[in-house]
């Protein structure tokens, strides 16, 4: 009872865990390397209708050349928005208005900006890699004593488990700094 118990837990922590080093993944994809591409909007949230709305739900982006990214809002009315919405985001880009269109030219990276986008990574990479993994080992840390106390599981077991939990969690945070590593680099490089 206590093995099963305890891999039910365990693969429960593995999977979300794995989901938190996805998420970050899909963040590192909204740091811009010096190529266009839509998903440098992906975390731009437009204030339209009375509401944050994520830009990709009021606009089509499509990188139509390798320096430049066009956005066509699907009601003309949220241009002025979304150009706002650009101008405040992280992203660094100036948008130029047409009144029909977005366009953002992506300009070559310079040195001071390719260390400020490495510092925005690993700001990325702490709050929503890292400290995920944290906040679930600490969750399981806590059901595992939860089941000591209540007598479903004895000390060796308890000691077995955060180990086993231990060595998940140092596993996906290695996958995170890998994953960081990887993106530094593609900044970094000129």
């Amino acid at each position: 009872m206590d093995d099963e118990l305890i891999s039910e837990l365990l693969s429960d922590a593995d999977e979300r865990m794995a989901k938190s080093v996805e998420a970050t993944r899909t963040e590192f994809g909204t740091i811009r390397t010096g190529r266009a591409s839509p998903q440098l909007l992906d975390r731009i949230e437009v204030d339209a209708y009375g509401a944050p709305t994520p830009l990709k739900q009021l606009a089509s982006i499509s990188a139509t050349e390798a320096r430049l990214l066009t956005i066509t809002p699907f009601d003309k009315s949220t241009i002025k928005s979304i150009e706002k919405a650009i101008l405040e985001s992280d992203v660094g880009l100036t948008p130029s208005n047409d009144g029909k269109l977005i366009r953002l030219t992506i300009p070559e990276l310079t040195e001071e900006r390719r260390k400020a986008l490495v510092k925005v990574l690993h700001k990325i990479a702490e709050e929503h890699g890292r400290v995920a993994v944290r906040n679930i080992r600490r969750l399981v840390m806590h059901d595992l004593r939860e089941l000591k106390k209540e007598g479903e599981l004895g000390s060796d077991d308890e000691h077995r488990a955060e180990t086993e939990l231990q060595k998940l969690t140092d596993a996906r945070i290695a996958e995170i700094d890998a994953l960081l590593a990887g993106k530094e680099e593609e900044i970094l490089q000129v």
